[in-house]
C-alpha cells in the first residue's frame, strides 16, 4: 500500500531543512548515515500529525517530489533525533491580548522513492 503524506501537512515539509542524521556506530563500523528534514513546528500542528508517527508517506508535488518521509518519534535507533523543545513565542495580537505559542523540533527521515512500472 502506498501512503500519501496529507495535503493539509505540506507547509510542515516545504519549510523543512535536510539534513544528515548519523548515529555512533560499534567499533570497527562504519557510522550509520541517514537524509532528514528537520522542521521548528508549532506544538498544535505536532499535536495533529502525531498520528502519523513511525509511518512512511510518499509525497507528492513540492520540493521533495519522489521522496518519502518517516516521522521519528519513538524509535531508539533514532533517540538523539525524538521531537525536541522547539522554544515558544510570546506576542501580542492586534486585539492588545498577550499569547505564547510553543514549538517543537522534529525530524523525519528522508529516503528516495525507486518505482519500477510494470512492462
Amino acid at each position: 500500500m502506498r501512503r500519501m503524506w496529507p495535503d493539509e501537512f505540506n507547509a510542515i515539509i516545504d519549510d523543512a531543512e535536510e539534513v544528515v542524521l548519523e548515529s555512533p556506530a560499534e567499533p570497527g563500523e562504519a557510522p550509520l548515515r541517514r537524509k532528514a528534514l528537520k522542521a521548528r513546528i508549532a506544538m498544535e500542528d505536532y499535536e495533529r500529525i502525531w498520528p502519523l508517527a513511525e509511518m512512511r508517506f510518499r509525497l507528492g508535488e513540492g520540493n521533495f517530489s519522489g521522496k518519502a518521509i518517516t516521522l521519528i518519534t519513538t524509535n531508539p535507533h533514532y533517540h538523539a533525533w525524538h521531537p525536541k523543545d522547539g522554544g515558544s513565542l510570546e506576542a501580542v495580537s492586534d486585539s492588545g491580548r498577550h499569547y505564547k505559542k510553543d514549538y517543537i523540533v522534529v525530524h523525519f527521515l528522508l529516503d528516495d522513492v525507486r518505482e519500477t512500472s510494470p512492462a
